[in-house]
């Protein structure tokens, strides 16, 4: 029977702890956080920024099992190249400006625009979850 609770592996090699692993049951989704690949991009138009949408709980803990629609707006000189979620499954277009979150995770890639540099910042959305922002620079 499931219950709810934290799951902890512990692994030793030759008696001496080699490897730690806690898996802990999540809330129910509250939150999106953006994590980006990196803090700027040069200004060129082909550059690339890759933001990860990650559905979370209150805590911040990754919820996997959820699948809801995030809605993405850029400001600055930047724009949404492509969204995707990794579902071979999915019909969804990779230019949009939302993508549903499959296995509680999506991704949004941005490019600069040439000759324009400044902040570009990315805010995504999801009805009954916490707004999310973040900002890096276009150089």
């Amino acid at each position: 029977m499931y219950q709810p609770g934290t799951l902890e592996v512990v692994a030793y090699r030759e008696g001496k702890e080699w490897a730690h692993e806690t898996v802990k049951t999540t809330g129910e989704p509250a939150r999106v956080l953006l994590p980006v690949d990196r803090s700027d991009i040069r200004a060129d138009g082909r550059d690339l920024a890759f933001v990860t949408v990650v559905v979370s709980d209150q805590e911040g803990v990754p919820v996997p099992r959820s699948h809801n629609l995030v809605q993405f707006e850029i400001e600055g000189p930047g724009e949404i190249v492509a969204v995707g979620n990794g579902d071979a499954t999915s019909h969804e277009p990779f230019q949009a400006k939302e993508r549903s979150a499959y296995n509680g995770l999506c991704r949004v890639i941005i490019k600069g625009r040439s000759g324009q540099p400044g902040p570009i910042t990315l805010k995504a959305k999801s009805n009954g979850l916490k707004d999310a922002a973040i900002s890096f620079s276009s150089k």
